[in-house]
């Protein structure tokens, strides 16, 4: 911990006197007559007093290690004022990041990293590890898949490391450190690499010197996000700092530990895991986002996160409690014309799993013979956090008058999917819980909203793709009061998230009936 109390010093008088010998040596070396020598009373010399204040918070933890230095620009202006404009949305953010913030500032500060780097999950998340951006982009630090890999974070059908917020904070702050070596040891060109690639910074770097021109960052032609990524960090430490010069108010986050990663050993059902620590389901997820489904992963990482409060008791129970025990199984007498691949589906598991929990060595089975398949303790929209509850409720949404589901065909894209029904492209990805590049899987299952409804007026609805600049003032629900569409559609169509904020010059997308539109 860099920065545990603050101390404040007083001042000490010291008080000094002549130095004097007790005997006089003659140039021979012999000891002269002793010199009567008056004793001199010395004043004892105080203690240094010493006042500890404790820092019991860690945002103001965060305040005083802060170093950066914030310059008077444009961009950085703008972003303070949207914060000191939108209060609400760090007193949010700052509830969000109560579990994580001490474990996230542990690290940086081990590694003795600017403390400002704390902040970037706000920026890319607003720390909801749950977020999944336009770019395919997950969890707290927004991790593509590519450099998730590259960094040491494992994606499978069970898990995803990105969503692992004490596995992706480990792996951001290699990358971090990476790029900061990269782009020669400048750390808004790290932060800017981190957005879009150190390659594109140096290039940048590299024309402006051969121009013979500044090479500082705000000199440097990078793509627009990217310019106001990093003086949106900037802002954001600015107004952080200030917080109280700002009015703003954030959640006090206690300065002391609020999660333990507890190693549990082997794969577990995520309802029991909670049952034993005394929790909902829901609760123990939200801790462990990275887990895609009703268990841990077969095969990895066996760790949970748990309330600090929680841990010692849940270990000691979890000790008490067989592997065996830990998932429920059924028996499965394999049929004639089964396979791995269907029986997996069937039991919403992996091939891999029943692989290793069968010790099956190929892809050969027998009919006749007994399979263990490990089954979920409770029914599975139980486990509302899994991925396949959060793609169910994003698929149920109303978004038109009549939905159908489209079984993806060999050759399918998304693209020509969207064009055959007549839909947008990001319009489809975003019903379906994607990103308009991810990948489709053959048999994969997708929901078309279509249908052109009547408005009260009787005429047919005008659809039209809207680009909207966010002007000074707006919110979102002036915009969707002018263009006469939800809030939520907004939040949804432009991946905004449950975070629902927007700046000042921020280019929005929206799908409007020109027929209902405000003058």
């Amino acid at each position: 911990m860099r920065v545990p109390f603050l101390f404040v010093a007083g001042g000490i008088a010291l008080l000094t006197g002549c130095q004097t010998l007790d005997s006089q040596k003659t140039d021979e070396g012999i000891p002269a007559t002793p010199i009567a020598i008056e004793q001199v009373k010395v004043a004892p010399v105080i203690p240094e007093v010493v006042e500890t204040v404790e820092i019991t918070d860690i945002w103001q933890r965060i305040r005083l290690d802060m170093q950066m230095e914030v310059p008077d620009e444009k961009l950085v202006r703008q972003y303070r004022d949207w914060y000191i404009k939108h209060p609400q949305h760090l007193e949010r953010v700052s509830e969000r990041a109560t579990p994580f913030m001490y474990l996230i500032v542990e690290e940086i500060e081990k590694r003795d990293l600017p403390i400002e780097l704390a902040l970037l999950p706000i920026v890319e998340s607003a720390f909801d590890p749950f977020a999944y951006s336009h770019g395919a982009a997950s969890g707290l630090w927004q991790f593509t898949s590519p450099m998730a890999r590259h960094f040491g974070l494992k994606m499978n059908w069970w898990y995803d490391g990105r969503r692992d917020v004490p596995a992706a904070t480990t792996a951001a702050l290699d990358m971090l450190e990476y790029l900061h070596g990269k782009t020669g040891q400048n750390w808004l060109y790290a932060i800017a690499a981190y957005n879009t690639g150190e390659g594109r910074v140096i290039n940048a770097a590299k024309r402006n010197a051969k121009k013979g021109i500044s090479t500082d960052f705000f000199s440097l032609n990078l793509p627009r996000e990217t310019e106001r990524y990093v003086p949106q960090l900037l802002a954001l430490a600015d107004v952080i700092k200030n917080a109280d010069k700002y009015g703003i108010k954030l959640t006090p986050i206690s300065n002391e530990p609020q999660i333990e990663v507890v190693d549990i050993g082997s794969q577990i059902d995520l309802a029991l895991a909670a049952d034993i620590a005394n929790m909902t389901t829901s609760e123990l997820h939200k801790l462990n986002p990275g887990y895609n489904r009703w268990a841990t992963a077969p095969e990895g990482p066996h760790k949970l996160v748990l309330p600090v409060d929680k841990a010692d008791a849940f270990k000691v129970a979890l000790n008490k409690t067989h592997t065996n025990e830990r998932l429920n199984w059924e028996r499965y007498q394999i049929k004639s014309g089964d396979s791995l691949g269907l029986i997996a589906k069937r039991y919403k598991t992996t091939v891999s799993a029943l692989k290793s929990v069968n010790d099956i060595k190929g892809n050969t089975i027998v009919a006749g013979k007994f399979l263990l398949i490990p089954v979920s303790a409770k029914n599975l929209d139980e486990y509302l956090l899994s991925a396949d509850q959060r793609l169910n409720r994003q698929q149920n949404k109303a978004r038109g008058s009549s939905k159908i589901t489209y079984k993806v065909q060999s050759g399918d894209s998304l693209w020509k999917i969207a064009k055959q029904h007549k839909v947008k492209t990001a319009q489809l990805a975003s019903w379906n819980s994607m990103a308009p590049k991810d990948p489709l899987q053959i048999g994969q299952k997708l929901v078309i909203w279509s249908g052109t409804r009547s408005n009260s007026q009787g005429l047919s609805e005008v659809m039209r793709t809207v680009n909207y600049k966010v002007r000074n003032g707006d919110s979102l629900a002036r915009i969707a009061g002018k263009f006469n569409v939800s809030v939520n559609d907004l939040v949804r169509w432009n991946s905004l998230e449950k975070s629902k904020y927007i700046q000042p010059g921020q280019m929005l997308k929206l799908y409007v009936d020109m027929t209902k539109v405000r003058a």
